[in-house]
């Protein structure tokens, strides 16, 4: 009787301090295009503990999944902008955004009417 209240006892305090790791989350990610949707996702990929990026050219959403022990939102945002695209926290430097492609010009008016066409 009592190897089973013990293991009973275990098992509710492991099922109680187990924890899901994984968090959902969205940004706003400023691109015009599917090269951006491509960069903006290669990007956040490459941050570790991402699980899931998906970038919706329409409206500039970032949907992400990811193992809040290994990154944060910041962090994400940083590796993003750190190849040219500003997010609703961090604006990507000068440098950064002019290494992106001509086509790709978010911050241009005129390539923004372009993509609307």
């Amino acid at each position: 009787m009592k190897k089973i209240l013990i293991v009973a006892l275990l098992l509710t305090t492991t099922i109680s301090f187990a924890q899901n790791k994984n968090k959902k989350a969205s940004l706003e990610v400023d691109g015009v295009c599917m090269m951006c949707k491509s960069r903006i996702e290669k990007a956040s990929f490459k941050t570790k503990g991402v699980k899931s990026a998906v970038w919706d050219v329409n409206t500039h959403e970032l949907k992400l999944i990811f193992d809040e022990n290994k990154t944060d939102l910041k962090t994400v945002s940083e590796k993003i902008a750190s190849v040219g695209h500003d997010t609703n926290a961090i604006k990507a430097t000068d440098e950064a955004y002019d290494s992106v492609h001509a086509c790709c010009k978010y911050r241009d008016e005129d390539i923004i009417e372009e993509h609307k066409e």
